[in-house]
């Protein structure tokens, strides 16, 4: 196994650790880990080719619809609502 794939699953567990945590608790390392997905993603892409980087894309996206949709709510101007 790679670098690359190694954090990449190190990555996910963190993912995974964050959601774990109350919602109030999970905004710092999740920002912290959405920062850092398109740096991996690219890393891996680089090194392994389109189909383990389309894997890994396809991952992050999964893993983080909801905050990349109010992330797009907002950058077309709308207000949408943050859970509590």
């Amino acid at each position: 196994m790679s670098w690359a794939l190694g954090v990449g699953a190190a990555w996910v567990l963190a993912a995974t650790a964050v959601a774990m945590l109350p919602m109030r608790r999970q905004y710092v390392p999740g920002v912290i880990l959405l920062i850092a997905a398109p740096v991996l993603i690219a890393w891996v892409w680089a090194t392994h080719g389109w189909l383990y980087g389309g894997a890994a894309l396809f991952a992050f996206v999964s893993m983080f619809r909801n905050p990349l949709i109010y992330f797009g709510k907002r950058a077309l101007g709308q207000r949408p609502e943050v859970p509590k």
